[in-house]
């Protein structure tokens, strides 16, 4: 039984390792007993991927398998996630299937430290939640993305793909409002759920499709004074062309694909009246190619 990444020049094929280096310490040492781990069970043959997910406190793995296993693997399974204090869900079918199988009610979270007099904020999500891969770098790109933006307490901020609220929870600690566009309705319930939890009463969360034109949505008919972006891959230059913000004087862009960036800003410099002030680039993904760039641009 192999155990580990898809190769780079063919995806059919897995990498067979002991252990990786750059994964999270709670696990990056444990690939290799996760191959012994499957090599005993019944139904091995139908655990199709395994992906992992880390929080502060707790890393998960969450089994794809394509067949029901037997009560026999479920206990290894369990066994494996009590020795090694790895928490185990299974996703017998679509992503809405996953569940935890060990411990009953595993938490997933992380959390983002405030500044001088002001509070830090928890996030939690769900095994298959999109959340950065490397937290630690994390923490310094939402800690820099805030120094750029300038929050003020009078300020109302605009924070598109906001995902889970990465951005928008600590945004909101420092202003009068804060709302939140996500195109996965999970996530903006996901996001709901942590302004709750962290007390916040100033911000509200929308899905909407951000690749479609969202010029009559009720958040995008209001005023907002400054803009924090962070698209896909694919860049927001769809977004854009739809969505002027004439009262913007300030606008975060954080991008994972510098080339989209580029075109992008070449749109808020020359149709939109900005000036491109600063701009930088994060080790976000160490060892690889990628990088994610963060750009702010101010009225001219």
């Amino acid at each position: 039984m192999l155990v580990g990444f898809r190769e780079e020049d063919n995806p059919r094929y897995v990498a067979d390792i002991e252990q990786c280096e750059v994964m999270t310490p709670e696990l990056g040492p444990k690939v290799g007993k996760l191959a012994r781990l499957l090599d005993t069970l019944r139904g091995r043959e139908s655990v199709a991927q395994i992906e992992f997910a880390a929080g502060d406190a707790q890393t998960a793995l969450v089994f794809r398998h394509l067949q029901p296993l037997a009560e026999v693997d479920l206990a290894a399974l369990r066994g494996f996630g009590e020795r090694e204090g790895l928490a185990i869900y299974l996703q017998p079918g679509g992503n809405d299937s996953v569940y935890p199988l060990w411990p009953e009610s595993p938490r997933l979270s992380f959390s983002l430290p405030g500044a001088a007099g002001v509070s830090a904020v928890e996030l939690d999500f769900l095994p298959l939640d999109f959340v950065q891969v490397n937290a630690r770098m994390n923490r310094k790109m939402v800690a820099q993305a805030l120094e750029l933006l300038a929050p003020e307490p009078g300020d109302r901020v605009l924070d598109l793909f906001c995902g889970l609220g990465n951005f928008s929870l600590p945004i909101a600690r420092r202003v009068a409002a804060v709302t939140g566009v996500e195109g996965e309705h999970a996530l903006v319930a996901r996001a709901a759920a942590n302004a709750r939890q962290n007390g916040l009463d100033n911000l509200d969360f929308h899905a909407a499709n951000l690749f479609e034109d969202q010029r009559q949505a009720s958040w995008a008919r209001q005023d907002w004074n400054k803009l924090l972006i962070d698209p896909p891959r694919a860049g927001a230059d769809q977004l854009l062309a739809y969505l002027p913000q004439p009262t913007a004087q300030r606008v975060v862009y954080v991008s994972c694909h510098p080339g989209s960036l580029a075109r992008d800003a070449g749109i808020l410099v020359h149709q939109h009246g900005f000036k491109l002030t600063v701009a930088g680039v994060m080790d976000m993904f160490p060892h690889t190619a990628h990088v994610e760039s963060i750009a702010l641009f101010e009225r001219r």
